[in-house]
């Protein structure tokens, strides 16, 4: 008999695989299957990268710009980071502050790892996107959620940060506009919340990559803009993936004080070091060249988001909130909640995810695991016309329950 091996990591073990993934694999099964499935959980531009940055990549390969970069990323492009920050917001970094990643989602995870110890508690103002508490989870802190509904549009109170503060709370995490509410939190939100921070003296993690998408003439603050105070225990992530196209670049930033990033930077050279110098010349090309591209893209967006909020509003049963940002819509179904469709009583959102994709051949995203039961986020990063198909099966799906 073979001897049982010793237990792996704790922290490991408790780290949850996506709820979401579910959906997302039957959704591939059956498109590989050939079956016509439309796809809405997509949470990436489905433009195609702008063609002065895609050269700059070329050039970069055919210039044999293919060597190791320092591994908290290039000078050049700190530099054009801070160029954008600034540009963008009035945002004043040196590039010592800058600590480039692989992508958004890997600056969040080493900000976490070089911020917390054991213990600590992150607050997450809830709706979030679902990596956030597992993340923190691997930090081997604790994640404590805050969370707003539907009838404060999703964007929780500086009272309710204020109320889940304790004495072991390190971290208060925000994305805005957030991912999976499309929500933008206002300048007079975010004053009210930094106060806060600093009250308490506590970091901030500001998810900020969907900051070039918002929409109706919406100001999106920064909160590391709201004074030197909060700016000092603002770790801002950024990148290049959502606002140009740029997905599978991965390249993202975080900006901090010189002395954290300085640690973070220490952590990347033990761990991952830099991303690929080719992604990396080519993100300095996105954040220094022409900006008309992520214009155009910001105006499609918007207009898909009228689009399928108009729509979606007109059936029976379903609502939802118009969103100021990014590129996602919440969709309240708690009306179907314990009623039964298609012989399957609806205990959850993601009862009706499943569902949906079964027999209504659309593919949503269920957000328990965003904090939100009784929601499905659609993502209008897809054409006019799979928009349509979309909510016209919805129509047929719900009709015919």
């Amino acid at each position: 008999m073979l001897q049982e091996l010793k237990p792996i990591s704790t922290i490991a073990s408790q780290v949850q695989a996506s709820t979401t993934l579910v959906i997302d694999s039957m959704f591939k099964e059956m498109k590989a299957a050939g079956v016509d499935v439309v796809g809405f959980g997509a949470g990436e531009p489905d433009f195609p990268t702008p063609e002065h940055i895609k050269q700059a990549g070329i050039s970069a390969i055919e210039s044999n710009k293919t060597k190791y970069t320092p591994a908290s990323g290039m000078m050049e492009l700190k530099k054009a980071a801070c160029y954008r920050l600034e540009q963008d917001f009035g945002l004043h970094y040196e590039p010592s502050s800058i600590v480039v990643a692989s992508g958004a989602k890997h600056a969040i995870y080493i900000a976490l790892m070089v911020l917390c110890n054991p213990g600590d508690e992150v607050v997450i103002a809830a709706p979030y996107w679902v990596s956030y508490s597992e993340m923190v989870k691997q930090a081997g802190a604790v994640p404590v959620i805050v969370a707003a509904g539907e009838e404060q549009h999703f964007k929780i109170t500086a009272e309710q940060l204020e109320a889940a503060i304790t004495d072991k709370t390190k971290v208060f995490m925000l994305n805005s506009p957030s991912n999976p509410t499309g929500m933008v939190y206002s300048r007079a939100e975010l004053q009210a919340i930094a106060d806060v921070c600093v009250k308490h003296n506590i970091y901030v993690i500001a998810d900020d990559i969907y900051t070039s998408l918002v929409y109706d003439g919406i100001e999106c603050t920064s909160i590391a803009t709201l004074g030197e105070e909060i700016k000092r225990r603002c770790i801002v992530i950024n990148g290049v993936s959502k606002s140009y196209a740029m997905t599978g670049w991965r390249i993202g930033y975080a900006c901090a004080e010189p002395s954290i990033a300085k640690i973070m930077s220490n952590y990347l050279s033990h761990s991952t070091s830099a991303p690929s110098t080719i992604s990396q010349v080519a993100a300095i090309e996105a954040l220094t060249g022409p900006q008309e591209d992520i214009e155009e893209m910001r105006k499609a967006f918007q207009a898909r988001r009228d689009h399928l909020v108009e729509r979606m509003n007109q059936i029976e049963g379903i609502s939802c909130i118009k969103p100021q940002g990014a590129f996602y819509v919440m969709m309240n179904m708690k009306n179907f909640l314990g009623k039964t469709m298609y012989g399957q009583k609806i205990e959850s959102d993601t009862d009706f995810a499943r569902l949906f994709l079964e027999k209504g051949l659309v593919a949503t995203v269920p957000c328990e695991s965003f904090a939100a039961p009784g929601f499905v986020r659609w993502s209008y990063a897809t054409s006019m016309s799979d928009i349509d198909k979309g909510i016209d099966r919805l129509e047929q799906f719900i009709k015919n329950a």
